[in-house]
């Protein structure tokens, strides 16, 4: 029973994703603005991580089901592509060189910031010691 009131939790997040979806009229996936609305929640505590988090597990660790479709639609395609496959595969390998550079970058400031803060963090309080010590 636990399960299905996970699961519940995590569709009810869903269907408020696709009536949004419905409402909004942008090009973005009702998915999308669901796992958003979820996120949200979670990081409100109006949902509380164990509340979802085994089913959410579960269900990350059959995600490769979710992609037999799309590789199945690949294949029943593939002698339409074939022509351009050089240029999928171009585009594929030059997209993923983009996004791999961009989120290392993107890494290593957001530590460089977090860094930055706690060195003030440190230094204030030493300095708020000091000045209380005297």
């Amino acid at each position: 029973m636990k399960y299905v009131k996970q699961l519940m939790i995590i569709l009810f997040f869903s269907f408020l994703g696709e009536i949004i979806n419905y409402i909004v009229p942008l090009s973005i996936p009702a998915s999308i603005y669901g796992m958003v609305l979820l996120f949200v929640a979670l990081c409100t505590n109006i949902v509380k991580l164990e509340q979802v988090e085994e089913t959410g597990e579960y269900l990350l660790s059959i995600m490769l089901i979710f992609f037999v479709p799309a590789a199945v639609g690949i294949m029943d395609t593939f002698f339409e592509y074939q022509n351009s496959m050089l240029k999928i595969i171009l585009i594929i390998i030059l997209s993923t060189i983009v996004v791999l550079s961009v989120t290392g970058l993107v890494s290593q400031l957001v530590i460089k910031i977090t860094n930055k803060n706690s060195k003030h963090k440190k230094i204030k309080y030493i300095e708020g010691d000091i000045k209380n010590d005297e």
